[in-house]
């Protein structure tokens, strides 16, 4: 049995994996509490706080297994990308973490209209400098916050290191200096994906050294043992082995796709992905290519639209009866709106929806649009499918996109939450790609690919391709409507 441990952005996530039956024996969340106030486009948590939750997690699902600790083989590590977290040499924290959210590079730099982002992007060289990247660099990567506070003064010097959430977790678990897999490292916008290190001439560019930045580990392999105190406080056997972490995406992927050469697999989360493997590094603007472990790449369509336009959309309802008829909503809200949404037809009598409400990677000042507005279709229930069919339609063009390089694949397939509480969204997806929608079995799938990935470490299994084949599949087929 292994564990996997999901350090996201708003909630911390625990498995127990059973690699003889590919069952999950338990599976824990507790909400990440950890978000402190930091000032207008900022988004910090308090690191330490987010170790502690972690270990509380560990304890809490070696309780609800059951089982004895001796029987868990080792624990795998994945979590939010983008992002910095800095830690000494020991692992404990150095000041607050910033996550992905932060928007503080937008800003213009003192007495020019130059935004910090900006700016970044001319002194390494101009867009093309990235291409090697597999993104371009956004708000709230590691590469481009660190940026941000060296031009601002507020850098950690050495020997601070700079690494991502969930590898802080990993080094403090283990009281090891954090080693980062390729799958985060290329979140970054400062890692050189083909090569597989940090783009020393770049950062030299842009002002910043690899001094700060963490050596390359691979997905799964022992970071070390963990450590006696906290081995103790859980339940587990001191100086078992602890993973390297692995990206959240990519370990989304592995905790989803049963046959990883011919599917697509679209996560809506907080976000979206629509995501392809490919065997090879492919540059099409407009897409991310991001590391996969083994050697291979996953070609990524990622919008950022998911469940918080949504939420945008429920935010919205919420207000207006609040303001309108002074009426507080009930728990129940999505629910209802969902309902709402179901009872119209498909196409919502021609009402459309672009749910941008914050731009794209590519072009953060972008905005949310419903056309199409008639008396007919101006109705909760039009405006919330079509914020749906809205969300499909995005990553349908993502997949336009890729087709030239991953042709036609199936089984398509439908991870999150996004898709398993909204099953009207899936069917919607269903529809809109004309096959049908395949749910997986295992449900905290980037936490039950993070256990994969320490099981594969262990030698249990050759590689994640002959894990994935053996432990995955897939519970419900869901048809387009």
């Amino acid at each position: 049995m292994y564990i996997g441990l999901d350090i996201g952005t708003t909630s911390i996530s625990a498995v127990v994996l059973d690699t003889q039956t590919g069952a999950l024996v338990a599976h824990y969340t507790v909400a990440n509490r950890a978000a402190v106030t930091a000032g207008p486009g900022r988004a910090e948590v308090d690191l330490a706080r987010i170790q502690e939750t972690a270990v509380d997690a560990l304890a809490d699902i070696v309780s609800a297994a059951g089982v004895d600790g001796s029987q868990i083989r080792g624990i795998g590590m994945t979590g939010q990308q983008h992002g910095v977290a800095f830690v000494d040499a020991s692992a404990a924290p150095v000041g607050p973490a910033i996550t992905w959210q932060d928007i503080r590079v937008q800003s213009p730099m003192p007495g020019t209209e130059t935004s910090y982002l900006q700016a970044f992007v001319d002194r390494a060289g101009g867009r093309d400098a990235f291409r090697r990247m597999g993104c371009l660099p956004a708000a709230g990567f590691l590469g481009t916050t660190l940026f941000w506070l060296q031009e601002e003064g507020q850098l950690p010097a050495p020997p601070s290191i700079a690494c991502f959430i969930p590898d802080a977790v990993a080094a403090f678990l283990t009281g090891e200096t954090p080693r980062v897999d390729p799958t985060l490292a290329g979140s970054a916008g400062v890692f050189d994906i083909v090569s597989n290190e940090w783009d020393a001439d770049l950062l030299a560019r842009v002002g910043l050294s690899t001094a700060l930045l963490p050596p390359i580990g691979r997905a799964g392999e022992r970071l070390g043992g963990l450590r006696a105190e906290i081995a103790q406080k859980v339940g587990l056997p001191t100086g078992i082995p602890v993973g390297v972490a692995v990206g959240d995406n990519q370990a989304s992927f592995i905790g989803s796709v049963q046959d990883p050469t011919a599917s697509l697999l679209i996560n809506v989360g907080t976000g979206g992905q629509i995501s392809a493997r490919t065997d090879e590094f492919h540059f099409i603007p407009g897409l991310e290519n991001r590391p996969f472990p083994g050697g291979h790449y996953l070609l990524i369509g990622g919008g950022l639209f998911g469940g918080r336009s949504y939420a945008y959309l429920l935010e919205f309802f919420r207000q207006a009866g609040a303001d309108l008829f002074h009426a507080a909503a009930d728990d129940d809200l999505y629910d209802r709106m969902t309902a709402l949404a179901a009872a119209a037809p498909a196409g919502c009598d021609g009402l459309r929806c672009s749910p941008l409400f914050t731009g794209t990677r590519v072009d953060p000042s972008l905005r949310a649009s419903f056309t199409g507005l008639s008396p007919q279709n101006f109705t909760p229930g039009h405006v919330t499918r079509a914020l749906l069919e809205g969300m499909a339609e995005g990553f349908h063009q993502f997949h336009e996109q890729m087709k030239p390089v991953v042709g036609d694949r199936s089984p398509l397939v439908g991870a999150g939450n996004g898709v398993r509480r909204n099953r009207l969204l899936a069917e919607i997806l269903a529809a809109r790609f004309d096959m049908p929608l395949h749910v997986p079995a295992l449900s905290e799938e980037a936490a039950a690919g993070a256990a994969m990935t320490a099981a594969v470490g262990a030698g249990e299994f050759g590689d994640l391709d002959e894990a994935m084949g053996k432990l995955l599949r897939y519970n419900e087929e869901i048809s387009g409507k």
